[in-house]
C-alpha cells in the first residue's frame, strides 16, 4: 500500500514546495525589483507620509476638489465590492437619483445630462478614475472655489488624462487623487 501511495505523496510535497513557496517567492522578488511602486500598492506619499494609493478612490467632498464616483464600499479598501443591485432595482435607482440631485446641488452651473460614470458606483466600489467628461462637468465648481479660471483648471486636467492602454484598450481616464493633489500644488487656495 505504501508503495502505491508514496509517488502521490512525493508529488504533492514537490508541487507544494514549487507552487506554494518557490514560485510565489520568485514572482514577488521580480516584482519588487522590476515594478517596486506597483508591487507595493502604488502608494502616494507627501512629506514622508502615505496619503493614499493611486489604485483606490478616496472621498473628496469639499468644492475645491474633484469628486470621485460614489462608492458602494464607503471608500473602504477592506470592503471592496459592488452593491450587487440589478438594473431594475428600486434601491439602485433611488441611489443614482440621490447622486444626481447632489451633483446638481454641488454644480449649479452644469447644464445637461451627467456622464454615466459620475453618479454610479464602479464594480469594485473603489475605482480611482473618472472619464474626462465627468471631470469637465466639475471644472466650473472647482475653478470658482479655487478663485481661478476654468481654462486654467482645464489646462491642469489635460496633463492628467491617461490614454487607452496600449493605444486601444479601455477608455481615456483621469486619476482623481493625483489630479486633486496637483490642484493643491499648482492652484493652491488663497489664504
Amino acid at each position: 500500500m505504501w508503495k502505491q501511495m508514496m509517488p502521490g505523496l512525493r508529488m504533492t510535497l514537490l508541487m507544494t514546495v514549487l507552487t506554494g513557496l518557490i514560485y510565489p517567492g520568485v514572482v514577488t522578488g521580480l516584482c519588487q525589483v522590476l515594478f517596486p511602486s506597483q508591487a507595493n500598492g502604488s502608494l502616494i506619499t507627501r512629506n514622508g507620509r502615505v496619503i493614499g494609493s493611486a489604485l483606490i478612490a478616496q472621498q473628496f467632498t469639499r468644492p475645491e476638489y474633484f469628486q470621485p464616483r460614489p462608492s458602494a464600499a464607503g471608500y473602504d479598501a477592506s470592503a471592496s465590492s459592488g452593491s450587487n443591485l440589478g438594473p431594475t432595482s428600486r434601491k439602485l435607482m433611488d441611489r443614482i437619483s440621490g447622486s444626481v440631485t447632489q451633483l446638481n446641488a454641488d454644480n449649479p452651473g452644469h447644464g445637461g445630462a451627467w456622464p454615466a460614470d459620475l453618479p454610479t458606483a464602479s464594480g469594485s466600489g473603489l475605482d480611482p478614475h473618472l472619464s474626462p467628461a465627468s471631470i469637465e462637468a466639475q471644472v466650473a465648481r472647482v475653478a470658482k472655489a479655487r478663485g481661478t479660471s476654468a481654462d486654467r483648471v482645464r489646462q491642469l486636467v489635460a496633463q492628467f488624462v491617461e490614454g487607452r492602454d496600449l493605444g486601444f484598450l479601455g477608455e481615456p481616464r483621469v486619476n482623481v487623487l493625483r489630479l486633486n493633489l496637483a490642484l493643491d500644488d499648482q492652484l493652491p487656495l488663497a489664504k
